[in-house]
């Protein structure tokens, strides 16, 4: 009996390894049109949607999908960051990475989020 269930426990293991081996860390590139008033972030991944919240802020801010995993959003005054993201992954509920998007961000940069999908 012993060695069945340490079969199982082995193979139950192995599974997960195999499983988690496949995950994708979410990224999130800052697309060149991004300035101090505008933040265009593509992902890597496809999610459904992001929402912004900028330093200090209370509320949390919808970005726009303008094409496939591209989010978009265009402020009249200038963004104030580092910047938190959650969005929400298909079919797996809402997530939220803390100051993932530096204040001083540069276009062209991928910053990852630590977040395996």
């Amino acid at each position: 009996m012993a060695s069945l269930s340490s079969f199982l426990l082995a193979a139950a293991v192995a599974t997960l390894f195999v499983v988690g081996s496949y995950a994708t860390e979410l990224t999130f590139k800052v697309n060149e049109g991004s300035s101090a008033t505008s933040l265009e972030l593509i992902t890597n991944v496809a999610i459904s949607e992001v929402e912004i919240k900028e330093k200090g802020a209370s509320d949390w801010t919808a970005l726009k999908e303008s094409s496939s995993n591209t989010w978009t959003i265009k402020s009249g005054s200038p963004l104030k960051g580092p910047f938190s993201v959650r969005f929400l992954v298909k079919n797996g509920g809402y997530r939220v990475v803390d100051d993932v998007i530096p204040e001083s961000f540069t276009a062209g940069s991928v910053y990852k989020s630590g977040i395996q999908l």
